[in-house]
């Protein structure tokens, strides 16, 4: 009786040591998943849709991310709710600890990355932003202009101008064609906007006609302070009947044609862009519009101006009369100074509008 008093002694023993030390090896093991990871550099990890928990635990550990797929596993067990793991793709970067990953998959937040539309682009110039954009999916590289209009639901309309100017952000999943589709109902819903609070008494029948506009100051000023002030020239000579004589028509006008420079030939030179030759304005803008052009446009300033020349440094002299403006155009135009540019300095308080 003793001797079997005393096995069943040692084999509870035994059990009981045997539990404490499975306990020890669980406890580790989880213990793995809190620690940093040393990387070089930042990681993308991938996860294809559909993908079940398992499939993940497996290829983090064959990917060096855990060192044994069980943990991660027991992991989900032990909290099921850190198992609904989204698709896409990731940035692991270096310390974060198996757990971090987790959580970043659980809650979808996936690598981001970014194109740029910058105010005064046109519409081709956007096209090859997008086509260089080497994360973003291409969908419409071999479409026509009016193939991608036709798809946002725009048909017939000319694509110039229509899509609003900023930073967009984008996931693996996302095509060119997506990008287009959220800044063209951006622009549609800023020109709305800026319509409805429009001022009294602007020679514009359709908001489409202040998008021109406001693609024309988009176009002939970077100086955000001087907006209203061209647009108050502008809107005065289409009021009086006067011709708008602005270069940036006549050189969108002139389309692959233009080389940096224009000359008497070219302001001669009948397009349907050319306002030293057309009456009003242009039959479409001719390049992306920022807000602020937008604002300006509807919101022009209320002076006396009708002409306006550059001076050289990114800034333009105003003059009332001709001959006023003719003095200046001797001054800024025919004794240029050595850095004489169209736009601001990079860096300066007067900001840009990006086309340099």
């Amino acid at each position: 009786m003793r001797v079997l008093k005393k096995l069943v002694v040692g084999i509870f023993a035994l059990m009981v040591l045997a539990g404490a030390g499975a306990a020890l090896w669980l406890w580790q093991g989880l213990k793995t998943l809190q620690s940093p990871i040393v990387m070089e550099e930042p990681v993308l990890f991938s996860v294809a849709p559909g993908s079940a928990f398992g499939q993940v635990a497996r290829k983090l550990a064959a990917e060096g991310f855990v060192a044994d797929p069980l943990w991660l596993r027991l992991h989900g067990r032990l909290n099921p709710e850190q198992t609904h793991i989204k698709a896409g793709d990731y940035e692991f970067t270096s310390g974060m600890t198996s757990i971090d990953m987790l959580r970043v998959m659980v809650e979808g937040k996936v690598k981001l990355w970014s194109v740029q539309f910058i105010e005064g682009w046109t519409f081709s110039e956007m096209r090859a932003a997008l086509a260089r954009n080497e994360k973003l999916k291409r969908k419409t590289t071999d479409w026509t202009d009016e193939q991608i209009m036709t798809a946002l639901g725009a048909e017939g309309q000319h694509p110039e101008g229509w899509f609003f100017p900023d930073t967009y952000l984008f996931d693996s999943s996302e095509t060119d064609l997506d990008i287009l589709k959220r800044a063209y109902a951006i622009m549609v819903d800023v020109l709305e906007t800026e319509w409805q609070e429009r001022d009294e008494g602007l020679p514009y029948s359709t908001p489409y006609e202040a998008l021109i506009m406001a693609s024309i100051v988009e176009r002939e000023t970077g100086v955000a302070g001087e907006r209203q002030q061209v647009a108050g020239v502008f809107v005065r000579r289409l009021q009086k009947g006067m011709r708008l004589q602005t270069d940036p028509t006549v050189i969108y006008g002139m389309g692959d044609k233009y080389r940096g420079r224009i000359g008497r030939s070219d302001l001669r030179t009948w397009t349907p862009y050319n306002t030293y030759r057309i009456d009003g304005l242009p039959p479409t803008p001719i390049a992306l519009p920022g807000r602020g052009a937008i604002h300006a446009a509807l919101h022009p300033d209320d002076g006396d101006a009708l002409y306006f020349v550059a001076r050289g440094d990114g800034s333009h002299k105003f003059s009332r009369t001709l001959s006023e403006h003719q003095k200046a155009v001797r001054e800024f135009q025919l004794n240029r100074r050595e850095d004489y540019r169209s736009f601001p300095a990079p860096g300066s308080e007067t900001g840009s509008n990006g086309d340099q």
